[in-house]
């Protein structure tokens, strides 16, 4: 049983309540709320509570408790695999002393949580689960205060355990009976103080994600399975690639083909609409013969990366630091890093449903962010936006900004056009390719002196780089406004300013070096649609940076761990390195011809959480194969929540980054895309996947949550670059480095 200390009451202080004028609490199931704050949330109204509290501060937004005793939690963020619906479970749940199974979690959805902007930055345990972990704190401490009114007690007297306040002498009285006596329509406290550490039941045990079960069984998972009373299908007719459109399509021809009852035409935009999916696809096959042109000037069919450093560009500096040099360096050693555009590869192509009744708008959509989608949205239809609703359901892959939000608005145009019947709108897979924004080409050349000791007294970093976000931010981002008449002008692109940083996430190094210049080449053009791939510019900052590091340690004749434990004054950093280099067996690993260890270490923003990455990595020249026979890992995310979904997302971040480093590349020519499909765009086969994973946890109980859905990625890229460079003899600075 948790007992309430007086420390921990006198941190809570004294009862506050009011009613926010500012940040509404969420409506109850089925409400639509009314008057939102923009796509990226309001501004803070609290500042002194921690995470999303201090824009959202009443409890009621985030907790709800029932008659029953169980509760509701609410996030503005979503689930897209990385398992925070476990996670935020578990935090509401131990935080009130109730069981698991007596908590249940809303995501993401217009008409019932707060506005927390997109999912994405791993900012979903910092930002909502800070907030929720406090919220239930909060909502604890109001249910021993009204059990203690009831019963004359000191609320230092009083413990909570299961759903129930106890008194010394036995007594009980549930949540259920104690939350019909008052409101939750109050201010979070400033200062509740949280469970100690050493009375947790489920943060920092491993617990079985609540999200995988109906993936597993063929349960409603993705919204590619919902299913509504008298839904039709739909597909949208566009050119085979982004920058393309159909010169002299026959509309009528379409509509009069079997199995399409409807047309629906704003502009360019073309959708066909039917009550059965084959018909339609069958449809498109026709549609497909029609002739198309390119709607853009030739792209560049040479060096990618002499193309990225001949366009224009905004220089921005973002480190410039000076000390005074005792002696000029001994050795100046330059390398140049490159990546090409990648794809998100979902393996399900991307799914809307939208029904439009006639005055509102609903769509269930897998987009990172429900709430500027649905403004975009809105303007798009000229609806208010209290009149459309956007529910997150999980679309079967994400990792950043892929055609979900621009099916949303597909679906939601043939559904205005509708009126009455459920609309599922689906791209293909040659239009998941064909449209989808894609990660940023990038370009990072490095320059550094070593001293005569072999440490680095001098670093320049440059890196050119497209755009890394073009989220809905207006009706014209999405593909769907451009294709209006008249079309609609996208938001134009902008750098992402540091600490977080786009194309130069990362790029600042966490590396103690006493001259250091960091330059970013923000390119606002891009060849071809770009926006947010998983991590940003810090697969390519890392992968550039943890490579040279290994080059200047070779330079040095010194240990690649050792050379990086002597630049870092960050013991966090220093003890992940170490935890890691340790569980892989680095002091006792040798290199052989054509297998070595390759190591690399990065802190994800260099304010998320820290990751090392060590890899045994066999380079098989005649079967043209790189195997991955052992890669470790180890991981400070701060506060382990839920241990097996940290150790879900960095086997997830290890395999994805050796697709991505390995042997991804989107193919064009001057006029279109040419990837389609996934022998165009190979991504890795189960046959080569790691022979072994494993992901070691340096927990730290009481400190703050650090984002861990992306702090893998960017070290198993130069992990993977530093063993095949030590197996060869080749240093690869091209992506994608293992195609053979």
């Amino acid at each position: 049983m948790s007992v309430l200390s007086r420390r921990e009451l006198l941190a809570a202080g004294g009862v506050v309540v009011f009613f926010s004028l500012v940040a509404h609490a969420a409506p109850q199931a089925g409400e639509t709320r009314k008057g939102d704050q923009g796509a990226n949330g309001p501004k803070p109204v609290a500042p002194g509570l921690p995470g999303s509290l201090s824009k959202f501060p009443m409890l009621d937004a985030w907790i709800r408790v029932a008659p029953d005793g169980k509760a509701t939690i609410f996030t503005g963020k979503a689930e897209l695999g990385q398992g925070i619906k476990t996670a935020l479970l578990q935090l509401a749940a131990d935080e009130l002393d109730l069981p698991l199974s007596s908590t249940t979690l809303v995501t993401a959805d217009t008409g019932r949580t707060v506005n927390e902007g997109v999912t994405a930055g791993s900012h979903s345990m910092q930002d909502s689960g800070t907030a929720i972990a406090n919220a239930a704190a909060n909502v604890r401490l109001l249910l021993v205060e009204a059990a203690a009114a009831r019963w004359k007690l000191a609320v230092e007297q009083l413990g909570t355990e299961n759903g129930t306040v106890r008194a010394p002498d036995g007594r009980t009285l549930s949540y259920g009976e104690l939350a019909n006596t008052l409101s939750l329509h109050v201010a979070a406290r400033t200062g509740v103080a949280r469970k100690n550490p050493s009375k947790r039941r489920l943060i920092g045990r491993d617990q079985p994600r609540v999200d995988i079960p109906a993936k597993l069984t063929g349960g409603i998972a993705y919204v590619h399975d919902l299913t509504l009373p008298g839904m039709l299908h739909a597909r949208v007719i566009r050119g085979p690639s982004h920058g393309t459109r159909w010169t002299n399509l026959d509309v009528g021809l379409l509509a009069r083909l079997p199995g399409v009852i409807k047309v629906v035409r704003r502009g360019r935009f073309i959708a066909i609409v039917g009550p059965r999916e084959w018909p339609l696809i069958e449809a498109l096959r026709v549609a497909g013969q029609t002739k198309w042109e390119p709607t853009h000037d030739p792209w560049p069919a040479g060096d990618l990366a002499a193309a990225l450093k001949q366009a224009p560009a905004q220089n921005l500096p973002i480190l410039q630091r000076q000390a005074p040099l005792a002696i000029p360096p001994a050795q100046i050693i330059t390398a140049r890093y490159t990546r090409p555009y990648l794809m998100h590869g979902s393996i399900g192509p991307s799914c809307a449903v939208a029904l439009f009744d006639g005055e509102n708008l609903k769509i269930w959509s897998h987009s990172q962010g429900v709430y500027p989608l649905r403004d975009a949205i809105a303007a798009l239809v000229r609806l208010p936006p209290e009149r459309v609703r956007c529910i997150h359901m999980e679309g079967s892959g994400c990792y950043g900004h892929n055609g979900a939000d621009d099916v949303a608005a597909d679906a939601a145009l043939t559904a205005i056009e509708t009126p009455g019947r459920p609309i599922r709108m689906l791209w293909t897979r040659e239009q998941e390719h064909g449209w989808e924004p894609l990660g940023s080409a990038m370009l990072v050349e490095l320059k550094a002196g070593l001293d005569p000791l072999g440490h680095i007294a001098t670093w320049s970093h440059d890196v050119w780089s497209t755009p890394h976000n073009s989220r809905p931010a207006g009706p014209g981002d999405l593909i769907a406004g451009t294709e209006l008449d008249p079309p609609l002008a996208p938001t134009p692109p902008k750098p992402i300013p540091q600490p977080e940083g786009g194309g130069d996430r990362n790029a600042i190094p966490l590396y103690q070096i006493p001259n250091a210049t960091v330059v970013n080449h923000f390119i606002p053009g891009a060849f071809l649609r770009v926006s947010a791939l998983r991590s940003l510019g810090a697969h390519m900052n890392i992968f550039a940076i943890e490579s040279f590091m290994d080059e200047l340690a070779a330079a040095a004749r010194h240990d690649p761990v050792a050379f990086r434990q002597g630049h870092l004054a960050d013991s966090r950093a220093k003890e992940v390195i170490r935890f890691a280099a340790e569980q892989f067996g680095w002091s006792s690993y040798r290199d052989r011809p054509g297998r070595a260890a390759g190591f690399a270490f990065a802190r994800y923003k260099n304010l998320g959480a820290y990751c090392a990455v060590a890899m045994d990595v066999e380079v098989d020249a005649d079967a043209g194969r790189t195997i991955v026979h052992r890669a470790v890992a180890a991981v400070d995310s701060g506060d382990a929540v839920n241990p097996n979904g940290i150790r879900n997302q960095i086997e997830g971040a290890i395999v994805q980054s050796l697709s991505w480093t390995g042997i991804e590349g989107v193919a064009f020519d001057p006029q279109h895309r040419t990837s389609f499909d996934w022998s165009s765009y190979p991504i890795l086969r189960f046959a080569d996947v790691p022979r072994s994973v494993e992901v070691h946890i340096v927990n730290r109980p009481g400190q703050p949550f650090l984002g861990t859905g992306e702090a893998g990625q960017a070290p198993s890229a130069a992990a993977l670059a530093n063993a095949i460079a030590r197996a060869t003899g080749e240093r690869r600075r091209e992506m994608p480095i293992a195609r053979t």
